[in-house]
């Protein structure tokens, strides 16, 4: 009876470790994958894409201006007579690249920023959260602006303007849940056995922030996509000859109604779907990282 008792008590499977737990959990949900490969896809594409067709993205014919999508030019041709497929996927570097860039500086700032607010606490803390309120009042596009006249026009100005004020999310997030993580039982019995500050944070905060920031981040790149699509829509982005999703599709709406309707779906297309696929990863990561679906 014994041997039968030790038997029915013996674990069926190896246990989990919590990463393994919620790949499994991210695993389940076809939606957040679909969601991930398209943005493998994409990030493939805008790395190998160009190297699929002979055109440059640069290259102008003005024999071949504004062609329909054929077999020489899979996604038609520009008023300059430019290759769309190319000028799409070279977009496609733009975007992605301000966006992943905006997003580690709004990573690295925030997390730091919030991380000391919320451990410091006391006066520390209300000193450096007013400062947040006051930068998070500053008009947006009034920062932007303002950057422009001071830097000029270009990559490096896009990438400043959406960082500036951009990291105030994750630093309220980040703070908010160090002071809920500092009060835990495991924090203050580790305080009571004389660890250092140090320790905790690296032992204790950092592994149990690691799931809201990496959720946080899948949330943050395609705000910075959209705002730079924005910025350029509206003539603050790059400049020619550079190209981005958001130059396109603003070199495109003027042309729709005379019928090159492929000016602008191609690149509102790419906006929209990266931005649904970031977004249903963001969801599926946040599910698999809620510590209630965990068994």
């Amino acid at each position: 009876m014994q041997k039968e008792s030790d038997a029915a008590e013996e674990i069926v499977r190896p246990g989990l470790s919590y990463w393994q737990d919620v790949w499994l959990r991210l695993c389940k949900n076809k939606l957040a994958l679909t969601g991930l490969a398209v943005i493998i896809l994409f990030t493939l594409m805008a790395i190998f894409g160009m190297s699929l067709s002979h055109y440059t993205y640069a290259k102008q014919s003005l024999l071949h201006t504004n062609e329909a999508p054929s077999a020489d030019h899979w996604f038609g041709t520009d008023d300059l007579g430019r290759d769309v497929y190319v000028r799409v996927w070279y977009g496609a570097r733009i975007s992605l690249f301000i966006g992943l860039m905006a997003t580690l500086i709004d990573f690295f700032i925030g997390v730091t920023y919030g991380g000391i607010s919320g451990f410091k606490g006391g006066f520390t803390d209300n000193l450096m959260m007013r400062i947040v309120d006051i930068l998070y009042g500053l008009p947006y596009l009034l920062v932007v602006i303002l950057l422009m006249v001071v830097m000029g026009p270009g990559l490096l100005t896009i990438i400043v303007a959406l960082s500036a004020t951009g990291w105030v999310g994750m630093a309220r997030l980040i703070r908010g849940q160090v002071l809920q993580l500092k009060a835990s039982e495991y924090v203050m019995a580790a305080r009571a056995l004389g660890a250092s500050s140090g320790y905790i944070i690296r032992k204790h905060l950092l592994p149990n922030l690691m799931g809201i920031i990496i959720v946080q981040i899948t949330f943050t790149v395609p705000s910075a996509i959209f705002a730079e699509a924005f910025l350029s829509f509206l003539g603050l982005g790059v400049q020619a000859p550079l190209a981005s999703w958001g130059v396109m599709a603003n070199d495109g709406l003027p042309v729709i109604l005379s019928g090159y309707w492929w000016r602008l779906f191609f690149p509102a297309f790419f906006i929209s779907l990266t931005m649904l696929s970031f977004n249903v990863l963001g969801d599926g990561l946040q599910d698999a990282f809620d510590p209630k679906q965990r068994r």
